[in-house]
């Protein structure tokens, strides 16, 4: 994805351009994003927060789920599993968000998402999303990705 395409996706959002989400793909069924750490990613153990890393999975895998969409329709959270395997990383550090959508019908997706640092696996999640009629931002999306 290009830099424009980060920057209308942060406008869109402003709680993923506060983090300095940067996203990276978005077709097919999948989906990537990317993180720069600094302290303000940070738990008082100086690692990334488990919040930060949540708030990641649950993006892009609602991304994911979303690009199976022609109409790039909204996608709610209905429900999320969160399994944490390592420390996310330290600042300086830089973390991948990858969600994949593996199966779908004709109100919900089913996907799973991985956040790794370098070639370590950080943590795993799965989670059921509920496609929602087209919102105002789903016009949005449609623009920015150029669906008809």
């Amino acid at each position: 994805m290009t830099e424009s395409i980060t920057q209308a996706n942060q406008a869109l959002n402003p709680f993923l351009h506060e983090l300095g989400v940067e996203f990276l793909e978005m077709e097919n069924g999948q989906a990537r994003l990317a993180l720069d750490l600094s302290e303000r990613h940070m738990n008082s153990w100086q690692i990334t927060h488990g919040g930060v890393l949540m708030t990641m999975l649950d993006v892009v895998m609602a991304m994911a789920g979303r690009s199976l969409s022609a109409e790039l329709k909204g996608v709610v959270t209905l429900e999320m599993k969160t399994t944490f395997l390592q420390p996310g990383g330290v600042p300086g550090g830089r973390i991948e968000a990858r969600g994949k959508a593996f199966h779908q019908s004709t109100t919900m997706c089913f996907c799973e998402g991985e956040i790794w640092n370098g070639e370590r696996l950080v943590a795993k999640a799965m989670g059921t999303f509920k496609y929602l009629r087209r919102l105002k931002s789903g016009e949005n999306m449609k623009k920015l990705y150029g669906s008809d």
